[in-house]
């Protein structure tokens, strides 16, 4: 079975004061496949859109320039709903992001051979070429609570293992429970069947959340090493890194309040919201 045609594939990326990052992300974007791609670049209202602008018109790329800041998730989905109807997938990537050759071509590969994947993500190194554990299992009370206990203090406790997918290896192709939001390839039908991400979460775990909803719906995502790109860093969230902490708090409290949702798991909830609370207010003394 031939790939899917470039040409019904887009790229989108958001930027918030990341016009330092956004020119090697474009032309990774225009080194990693032979022929052009359609790139949409969001801007979440920065302060230097000016520069943003410059950038992307000298890559041949399209800004949409949003009125406010509307988190990741958001600005994807904004990015989403401008394209054309003949895109049919879409790479959703940070800007701090160098794609490898090939990889797009190879995640497109993976969504055609198997037509219930809506989700394919690539081997996400490190600058140092490290292999980040970016295709995870979904967490669980069990597992979640014990990476959020020992994850700093212990880094190979088993909880934080199990979560990671420490065990299966960064070189196994495999099924996942969800990808990082930091470069994934979806199909569209898949994206747009669940609105797209949940715009509740401001930043953070939209990717986790994400992927729990594309499994509920029936749609598998997985993880392809044979496509990699290198991720180096969260420029644009380390200004305030104690603001960052408790929005990461936050957002984990709200996938795991709508994952555990109902009357009878009320006191559990409770438990979760105390405990991430607390967790939030001794990372940020």
């Amino acid at each position: 079975m031939s790939k899917p045609p470039l040409d019904a594939t887009a790229v989108v990326t958001v930027s918030y004061n990341s016009s330092s990052q956004l020119m090697s992300f474009l032309e990774s974007v225009r080194r990693s496949e032979t022929g052009d791609l359609t790139v949409v670049v969001a801007d979440n209202r920065s302060a230097d859109l000016d520069s943003t602008t410059e950038i992307t018109r000298l890559h041949g790329a399209r800004l949409l320039a949003l009125p406010e800041n509307r988190g990741y998730g958001g600005a994807i989905n904004a990015a989403v709903e401008s394209l054309p109807a003949r895109f049919e997938y879409v790479l959703i990537s940070n800007p701090d992001v160098e794609l490898m050759p090939g990889a797009i071509s190879t995640m497109l590969a993976e969504l055609e051979g198997d037509a219930h994947v809506g989700a394919v993500g690539p081997r996400v190194l490190n600058s140092d070429g490290s292999t980040y554990p970016s295709g995870r299992q979904l967490p669980s009370l069990r597992t979640g609570i014990g990476h959020a206990l020992f994850a700093r203090v212990w880094p190979k406790n088993p909880w934080s293992r199990a979560y990671r997918g420490d065990g299966e290896g960064g070189d196994t192709r495999r099924a996942v429970g969800w990808l990082s939001g930091s470069c994934l390839l979806v199909r569209r039908s898949a994206f747009e069947e669940l609105n797209g991400f949940d715009e509740g979460f401001f930043m953070y775990f939209e990717d986790v959340d994400l992927g729990f909803r594309m499994g509920k719906a029936g749609w598998s995502s997985v993880y392809t090493p044979a496509a990699s790109v290198v991720h180096t860093g969260a420029h644009s969230t380390s200004a305030d890194s104690g603001k960052m902490v408790r929005v990461h708090h936050e957002s984990a409290y709200r996938y795991l309040e709508k994952k555990y949702s109902g009357p009878l798991l009320a006191p559990v909830r409770g438990v979760l919201k105390i405990g991430l609370s607390a967790r939030a207010h001794l990372f940020t003394r």
